[in-house]
This record gives C-alpha cells, structure tokens and sequence, in this order.
C-alpha cells in the first residue's frame, strides 16, 4: 500500500542479464510481458523480509525475475545506502509511496531524499484530513486509524486532499519529480451521486498530479481499469498489478481485499492491458499484500512469471 502503514494495507543486471532484458522488451508479438516494460515490484510485499535481510531481500527480488522495484519506506537507511543497495542488486527504483500524513511535515526533506535517490515519483499512497482530532477515539493502531479514514472522509476532505497534491506536485517538480496518487478502494465512495475518485480527477491539475492506478482495489471497489485507463489516458502513469479471490462484494471501506498469487483470482488482465497499451503507461508494479497460499518469495515468482508469460 504505502510507505508506512503496517498491516496488510500499509507497505528488477549484469551483462547476463541484459541479454536477458533485451529479448523481454522486444515486444515480439506481446512475448515476455503484456507492456513491453521491465516488471516492477512494490516492495510492500516484502516489507517483513526487508525489515530483517534488507540487502538480501532486494537480491532475491531480481533472482525472482524483477527488474524495478517502488519504495514503500526506507527503513531508517540513507538515501546513498539505499542506492548502493538497489544497485548491489541490480534494481532501478523510479518510484516511491508516502502516505500524505508525512508529506505534511518535512516535505523539502522528503523530496531531497527522493532526489537523491534518484526517484521519478513520489507517489502519496493514502489520503489525510485537515483536522486529524476528528479521528481522536479511532483507536491507536495505525489500520485502526486508516479505518476510520476510509469510513469517515467527507468530499470535501477529498478536495482538501486534492488541493494538497497539487499543492505538493509544484513542490516536486522544481526538482524534476512527477507527484502522483495511488487508489485503494475508498476513492469510489460516492456522495449524492459525486465519486471521490472522479473529483480526484477534476481537481488535480494532469502537470503537477499524475495517477498511479491499483487496478487490485479499483476491481475490489467494483469498478473496472480499464474504463478508467481508456476515458483519462493521459492521466495514468503507473499500474499496481495484482489478484483477488473474492469480487463478489464490491465495498469502499479497506475491508474486502483477499490476496492471492496473479493468474490465480478473478481479475481478468487482458482488457486491462489493452487498454493500458493505449494509455501513457510508463511503469508498472506488483503488489501482494496477503500470501494465503505461497511464501512470499515463491508467490513473487509465480507473480513475475505470469506477466513474463502474458500476451496482449
């Protein structure tokens, strides 16, 4: 999910390799992945892995076939060390998640880290309200509060959020970093017929706020990417890729994700990446938030080899 929300919800080389990268982004006929893009993980997904094996972790997510990878926090390590250590692995990192809370505070800190980096964007991965003490008795865990988030935000919270992004966004491109926002499945919420992720879209302004679609929760939500990637083309940069088992109940709350490896739920990809073939889609990530049925560095792979083996 984001940089630093525990829970579910929170938070890919040598020469060989190359060789290996080229005959993946030929294109031929949709062989070796449906966009023609190195496959990216966001590493929420190992986020207990990293905590433990940063440098080891990062290794086996270009073992397991990963090329890219999306920061969803950076684990008290300075911006040279992570560096070193994406490198060390053969990584490139474009992106990473903060969740807006942080960016209110210290923001030319965070956007000099992100410089330093090297990132292209910075991603807000969970919106924030202007009076926080209206959550005060949410109770202390942080999936508490963003419960209590996602059941309480207002429209007018969305345009205060919608404000800050493009508030933001200014800020980041004076350093050459694209500002964008990351959905889950709360931005469908609709208030007398007005969907808070469609007055996302009207009020930020396409030069300072890009969209990074999580095709996951907008399906989760009952609504379909690939409408979404053919009406607002332009407003798309970034996809997060991954499966659900259960669509039946489509909900707004942060409740209703159910995890499993690609290829192996009800999300049906190939109308997606058509669409996302047409759209301006420059990156794109997995993301599991929930491992039911494999380990973590075993469900990556399948995940990597689904999109390896994927044609559009």
């Amino acid at each position: 999910m984001s940089s630093s929300f525990p829970s579910r919800r929170e938070f890919l080389r040598t020469a060989a390799a190359g060789a290996a990268a080229l005959s993946v982004f030929s294109g031929s006929r949709g062989i070796a992945n449906p966009l023609g893009l190195p496959i990216g993980l966001q590493l929420y997904t190992v986020r207990g892995q990293l905590q433990k094996d940063f440098d080891g972790t990062l290794k086996q997510v270009a073992a397991a076939g990963y090329q890219e990878v999306e920061m969803a926090g950076f684990y008290n390590r300075s911006a040279g060390a992570v560096k070193k250590s994406l490198e060390a692995a053969g990584l490139s990192c474009p992106s990473a998640h903060y969740p807006l809370v942080e960016l209110m505070t210290g923001l030319d800190d965070k956007i000099g880290y992100a410089r330093d980096l090297g990132l292209h964007y910075m991603i807000c991965a969970f919106p924030w309200v202007a009076d926080p003490s209206r959550f005060k008795n949410a109770g202390s865990s942080p999936l508490a509060q963003a419960m209590a988030l996602a059941n309480g935000l207002t429209l007018d919270d969305w345009k205060w959020n919608a404000e800050q992004f493009n508030k933001i966004g200014e800020q980041t491109r004076k350093v050459g970093i694209q500002f964008g926002y990351h959905n889950h499945d709360l931005e469908f919420k609709e208030f007398n017929g007005v969907m808070a992720y469609d007055e996302i879209l009207k009020q930020t302004d396409p030069e300072l706020v890009t969209l990074e679609l999580d095709c996951g929760w907008m399906e989760v939500a009952g609504h379909d990417p690939a409408v979404y990637l053919r009406k607002y083309p332009t407003r798309y940069s970034m996809l997060h890729v991954k499966d659900e088992l259960d669509l039946s109940k489509p909900t707004t709350s942060l409740g209703g994700a159910s995890a499993t490896e690609l290829g192996r739920g009800k999300i049906n990809y190939k109308p997606i990446f058509e669409a996302a073939k047409v759209a301006e889609i420059k990156h794109y990530f997995v993301e599991q938030e929930a491992f039911p049925d494999a380990p973590p560095f075993e469900a990556i792979k399948i995940d990597c080899d689904y999109l390896r083996n994927f044609t559009v």
